[in-house]
């Protein structure tokens, strides 16, 4: 490999509060009556207050939510919006993917990348602050890696800012015209 783009992440264990959020919103749906430990035969109600309630607190930026909903009434509006469009997840599957993370861990190995790294995160990343230092600490630990953060806006969506190229549309293609081949 020549070359690596990492979007709207950290190479470290997954921890703190990315975890922490993870980690209660699998145990609200497994405390549920409803969830009777995987055996359901109906979806339990709590998986989609579960999903929309780590999605807010982890997507969607401090601004622009700011800016979308600025009173309480707009706020509500939001959540009831949330709450009445469909989901069609499964309970199991959801817990497994959201769980899968739990020993996510690239950190021991870093000084191994050769390739050269581009990473691109937003400055209004919930569920990654930049304020922590954890990112840049980490990618001085790889020869040939740089960070492209996203300064956060109104326009930004906080963990979801990566989904829109039009953040970062040239980067990567500079970042790629640089990188040295190494053939095959």
């Amino acid at each position: 490999m020549d070359a690596i783009v990492p979007m709207t992440s950290q190479p470290t264990a997954m921890a703190s509060r990315n975890w922490m959020i993870r980690r209660l919103m699998i145990e609200t749906i497994r405390s549920d009556p409803e969830y009777k430990n995987g055996d359901y035969t109906a979806q339990p109600r709590s998986a989609k207050i579960a999903s929309i309630m780590y999605a807010t607190a982890t997507n969607g930026g401090t601004l622009a939510y700011q800016k979308a909903a600025p009173t309480r009434a707009q706020a509500d509006k939001l959540v009831d919006e949330r709450l009445a469009a469909p989901f069609t997840a499964d309970a199991n599957d959801f817990i497994y993917a959201w769980d899968s993370s739990r020993d996510y861990d690239p950190a021991p190995t870093l000084e191994k990348i050769e390739a050269a790294v581009l990473c691109i995160n937003a400055a209004d990343d919930e569920r990654n602050p930049p304020e922590t230092g954890i990112t840049d600490a980490a990618l001085k630990r790889i020869k040939n890696a740089q960070l492209l953060l996203i300064p956060a806006s109104e326009a930004t969506r906080g963990h979801g800012t990566t989904g829109a190229a039009k953040f970062y549309a040239k980067e990567p293609g500079e970042f790629l015209a640089k990188v040295p081949q190494r053939g095959m």
